[in-house]
């Protein structure tokens, strides 16, 4: 597949026609209040749907209720183990180079700020955060796992910010195109899957062909249960890089909301960071996984950790020969990933299970203008764009 500037258009211009509709019905009954109240207790695939349940919201949450009937388990499975091979790495990855480069598109950065993202950072990232861990798990499509109902609120979440921006005359679509267009969710998806793999090749992880492009696999799954058109979808890594070369020239820039929601950020991970004096590093990772340029532009800080934080892919190697050479090093260090990932949610959530649910209004003053073998090692698809 070949995306150009027209290809984009069409998809800037696209929503998600089941959710929409769902959604526009359920405010139109007033129903959006009993839905959110009664999915509070819709947790688990394979749980009775409440009574009372609206209609519209039941006929929803039977049809999308299962996965694609097209996944490939297997993949899947190696998917699996490759997120607990290098949990920690991916965890780094989405907090401090998926999330900024979220904020590098303005028209994103703005759609986030008008959706609470100035005011709750830690509510954004623990929902990210707790989303990853339940797709990851051994049973994440089987009844009784988290990921299932997770996927179908945030979908009717996306509709419900596409339904009030769009109904309240806060979004100018034609100049910015539908909110959480199609366009925009293919971009979410490579955010999350091959820029967490580029990150992870920057950071200079050892990682298998077959291992990145079965978590490549995993997000394009994801993508299709967020009701992503699978007909405009990159099928493979080569056309990801095509469609996120492309995505990030047509909109990435300078904003005032992408710079606040990049010191939120910041200031979010140096409250985690135990004492002050490795704060800085929070900035200088930012900074080495986006590049300069985009750091620029979100007003990342520079500061004396910047050319320190360039030998953590030594450091890294060295963990990873621990890894490969010491079945106990090898435990160790996975115990140590599954530790700093639930702590890391722990401190995002203070402990609560983050749940989704229709927002009824948005912000008013919204107006600013492992497992799998270490053979045939991945390296990042090479840049579409002319040097």
């Amino acid at each position: 597949m070949t995306y150009t500037d027209a290809s984009m258009d069409v998809l800037r211009r696209s929503g998600d026609e089941l959710a929409d509709a769902v959604v526009a019905e359920l405010f139109e009954r007033g129903e959006v209040g009993k839905f959110n109240t009664l999915m509070r207790y819709v947790s688990t695939a394979g749980a009775p749907l409440p009574d009372g349940l609206p209609d519209v919201a039941r006929a929803y949450l039977q049809a999308t209720g299962v996965p694609p009937a097209w996944v490939d388990w297997t993949e899947m499975e190696k998917a699996r183990l490759f997120f607990i091979d290098n949990n920690v790495h991916i965890s780094t990855a989405l907090s401090f180079a998926s999330m900024p480069a979220c904020y590098v598109v303005p028209h994103v950065a703005k759609l986030l700020s008008a959706t609470h993202g100035l005011s709750y950072p830690s509510k954004r990232m623990a929902e990210t955060g707790q989303f990853t861990v339940h797709l990851m798990q051994p049973d994440a499509f089987e009844a009784g796992s988290r990921f299932l109902p997770a996927a179908q609120k945030v979908r009717l979440l996306h509709a419900s910010i596409r339904h009030h921006l769009e109904r309240e005359g806060r979004w100018d679509t034609d100049a910015l195109g539908t909110p959480i267009c199609q366009e925009d969710m293919i971009g979410g998806q490579m955010f999350f899957s091959l820029l967490v793999l580029d990150s992870l090749h920057r950071l200079g992880i050892h990682m298998s062909a077959e291992g990145a492009e079965a978590y490549f696999y995993a997000w394009r799954v994801v993508g299709a249960l967020l009701g992503v058109d699978q007909e405009a979808v990159p099928g493979t890594l080569e056309e990801a890089r095509q469609f996120l070369d492309l995505y990030m020239i047509r909109h990435m820039g300078p904003s005032d909301e992408g710079a606040h929601l990049t010191r939120q950020l910041i200031d979010l991970y140096e409250e985690v960071v135990p004492g002050t004096f490795f704060d800085p590093v929070v900035s200088a990772l930012i900074r080495h996984l986006i590049g300069d340029t985009c750091a620029d532009w979100l007003e990342v800080p520079r500061t004396r950790w910047d050319s320190v934080v360039k030998a953590v892919p030594s450091l890294l190697g060295v963990l990873e020969t621990i890894e490969d050479r010491s079945p106990l090093g090898a435990w160790a260090l996975d115990r140590l990933g599954h530790l700093t990932t639930v702590l890391e949610l722990s401190s995002l959530t203070r402990g609560r299970v983050m749940h989704y649910a229709i927002p009824e209004q948005l912000k008013k003053d919204f107006g600013v203008t492992g497992g799998v073998p270490r053979t045939h090692r991945w390296a990042p698809p090479a840049s579409t764009i002319a040097t």
